[in-house]
This record gives C-alpha cells, sequence and structure tokens, in this order.
C-alpha cells in the first residue's frame, strides 16, 4: 500500500522532531554547570534582583553590570536583545516577540539550534536557538518563515521568542552553541 505524501511528511517531522530532543539533551550533558539554566545556573546578583537600570534617552542601549565577554543579553521586561561582542560592544540589538514562557533571569548556554521546525504554536520557524527549558517547555530564539510574530495565546505554553527573520539570521550566525546567554529583567 503507498503512503500518503503528507504522511510520509509527517513521519519525517517526527523523526526530526525526536532527533533534535535527543541531541539537546546530548549537548545541555555536555554544558558546564555554571552556564546552564536552571538548578545551579549561575545567576549574577544584579540579573536575579529587579528590572535593569535603563538609559531614558537611550531605550535600546545595553544596560550595565550584566556580566563581560561575547554574549547574548535577553530583557524579558523590554522584550529586547542584544548581542555583545567580545569587547564589550554591542554588535546587533532588536526587539522580539517572546511565547508565554519566560526564562527565569540567570546565565545559560546555548544546548541546541534547528535551521528549520514547527513552532509550538505550529508555525513554520527557523534559525531556532535554545538555551534552556521551563516546566517541560523549550526556551529559545526563532523567526516564523511567514515573518509573521502572532500574540501567544496563555492557554498555550509555548517558550519561542519571536524575532525577525533578518534579526534571527543575525542571531543564528552569532549564537553558536554553548554561546552565553544573560537574560535580565
Amino acid at each position: 500500500m503507498a503512503r500518503s505524501s503528507s504522511g510520509f511528511v509527517a513521519g519525517l517531522t517526527a523523526a526530526a522532531v525526536a532527533a533534535v530532543g535527543f541531541l539537546a539533551h546530548q549537548a545541555q550533558a555536555n554544558v558546564p554547570q555554571e552556564l546552564r539554566g536552571g538548578p545551579g545556573a549561575t545567576a549574577t546578583p544584579a540579573a536575579s534582583a529587579g528590572k535593569a537600570p535603563r538609559d531614558e534617552r537611550h531605550p535600546a542601549a545595553l544596560p550595565g553590570g550584566f556580566g563581560t565577554g561575547e554574549r547574548v543579553v535577553y530583557s524579558v521586561g523590554d522584550d529586547r536583545v542584544w548581542l555583545v561582542g567580545a569587547d564589550d560592544k554591542v554588535r546587533n540589538t532588536f526587539g522580539v516577540h517572546p511565547g508565554s514562557v519566560d526564562p527565569t533571569p540567570g546565565t545559560y548556554a546555548v544546548t541546541s539550534r534547528s535551521e528549520a521546525v514547527i513552532g509550538t504554536d505550529g508555525v513554520p520557524v527557523e534559525h531556532v536557538v535554545r538555551f534552556t527549558a521551563v516546566g517541560g517547555v523549550g526556551i529559545g530564539f526563532s523567526a516564523a518563515v511567514d515573518g509573521s510574530s502572532p500574540t501567544p495565546d496563555p492557554a498555550v505554553r509555548t517558550g519561542g521568542i519571536r524575532q525577525s527573520r533578518a534579526d534571527g539570521e543575525a542571531m543564528w550566525m552569532f549564537a553558536t552553541i554553548g554561546q552565553k546567554v544573560v537574560v535580565i529583567r
């Protein structure tokens, strides 16, 4: 009996998702404890405190006191990302659209990446860069292939932090496996 093409694609997608999950688990197991999210993650006192101080004249400026060296800084309060070089200079900054589940402030590392998958909301996404999980929900940056940034349904637990396709490309090039990700308020 011939298999329908949609059934075949669904089978391939399921196998790909399972493989990515396995690889994410393997990558997480090889990340040093001080860079992992969750229990044992190192969170700077400032990252754990209230909302980061902002420069009122330059709202897109990187808040101080959140690490040094090459890193991704993500503000859950401002829905903004900064890609910071080894010299502590901002290489890029852009707004993002978070899912319904936020990561806890702290220091993490990129644990897995996928060039293209289906998001938990059913939207095809690309340039997925994952760095932690909260209550079984994977948290990471991605860009919707159709360019959409839907408002997340609070009844559905999603951890995708959506960015534009151009910003997704910048994140993909910058945030390789092991790259430090600092989450602030």
